[in-house]
């Protein structure tokens, strides 16, 4: 069939630019390289940040002019809702999609007055830690900053939030699907619009980042967006670590706890946490809770014990409620503030490491396009 003009000239098409994926400094820039001015940036954000507006027609504090020009040449597109699942207990968890072969999950934790979003970073997690669902998906893809920061719009307008008044999300962590420190300036310039004022307005110890240890990244993050730190530890010596956590063999322990006093320090001796899920016969006796204690010793450090959440095609066996509790009291009798967390959404499959989203792996993805798949 012949090609007409027309369709050469719909081949030849830029591609809008979708300025969700831009944060603030990013966005501030795009304005002045269209001649505009700079403060065209935060009215954009308010818009869709804190109106949950996306069509530029709505937003009438943009000259006509300029609302024309910005619908021609770029859009505000955010992720899509696939599905939504609601637990017993209120914990709602969504399969967000990203692209038409990929999809990540979200889930919100509503607990009292406060409600916490546990947001995905990249489309499955390359770092294969063994007690963790993601980890069977295979890795595809970072996400942008609009699929990361999209899912706090998201979330916030299926929770009807709106405005500072009506909040809902007051806590946001990035420890859903994937390792955001292998995703830096995307996941950084995200948390960054979190913590704007014309955007989410949360404030640094409400934004937390989740990491199996990437000490490059914990450092890097010290300096230009020192949020509260989780960090993903799981065992006390690296020889176990290196099997539940294999970038264990990267970045050892005692590197590691190292990285984490050096954070601490930089954000004025800030608390971090110490993520350690609890598998029976593995990493669960008192002794391996004073080793931790230990460890811990001269770092201001929060332990949140998690009952591993079993998952098919796993070997981990969750640790009884005595072992749990005697690791607790083993800890906080060492002056470590501990916390056993409490199994939310487990009914979805929404609890801590059973996230899977759907996946569409690198490898997986050429070896289906070889066969002609």
């Amino acid at each position: 069939m012949k090609s007409t003009q027309a369709d050469t000239d719909k081949m030849g098409e830029t591609p809008q630019i979708n300025l969700m994926n831009l944060g603030s400094p990013a966005l501030t820039d795009y304005f002045d390289g269209i001649g505009e001015n700079g403060f065209r940036s935060t009215q954009i954000i308010k818009w869709v940040h804190q109106h949950g507006v996306i069509d530029y027609s709505s937003m009438t504090n943009l000259s006509k002019t300029l609302r024309e020009k910005l619908k021609n040449n770029t859009e505000l597109r955010p992720p899509t809702i696939d599905d939504e699942q609601i637990s017993e207990d209120g914990t709602r968890k969504w399969l967000v999609r990203t692209d038409p072969f990929n999809c990540v999950e979200t889930v919100f934790i509503p607990e009292g007055d406060r409600g916490t979003l546990c947001v995905s970073s990249q489309v499955g997690c390359p770092l294969n830690c063994q007690f963790c669902a993601t980890a069977t998906q295979g890795f595809s893809r970072n996400l942008s900053v609009g699929e990361i920061i999209g899912q706090v719009w998201l979330a916030a307008r299926k929770l009807g939030q709106s405005s500072a008044s009506t909040r809902k999300i007051t806590n946001v962590v990035m420890m859903g699907m994937g390792e955001p420190l292998l995703n830096f300036d995307n996941a950084v310039a995200s948390m960054r619009l979190m913590m704007d004022d014309n955007a989410y307005g949360l404030s640094k110890r409400r934004v937390t980042l989740s990491t199996a240890g990437v000490i490059p990244g914990i450092k890097r993050l010290a300096n230009e967006c020192p949020v509260s730190l989780a960090i993903s530890l799981h065992a006390t010596n690296d020889e176990l670590r290196n099997k539940l956590v294999p970038i264990n063999r990267k970045y050892p322990i005692a590197e590691l706890i190292q990285t984490c006093k050096e954070y601490s320090r930089a954000t004025n001796d800030g608390t971090i946490t110490f993520e350690y899920v609890m598998l029976k016969d593995v990493n669960d006796s008192v002794p391996e809770a004073r080793r931790l204690a230990q460890l811990l010793g001269e770092i201001p450090a929060k332990v949140n014990l998690i009952p591993f959440n079993t998952f098919k095609g796993n070997h981990f066996v969750r640790s009884s409620e005595s072992h749990i509790d005697a690791f607790r009291e083993r800890l906080s009798a060492s002056g470590i503030i501990t916390i056993t967390r409490k199994t939310r959404g487990s009914d979805i499959d929404a609890a801590c490491g059973q996230l899977v989203g759907d996946v569409t792996s690198k490898k997986r993805s050429l070896a289906s396009s070889k066969r002609g798949e």
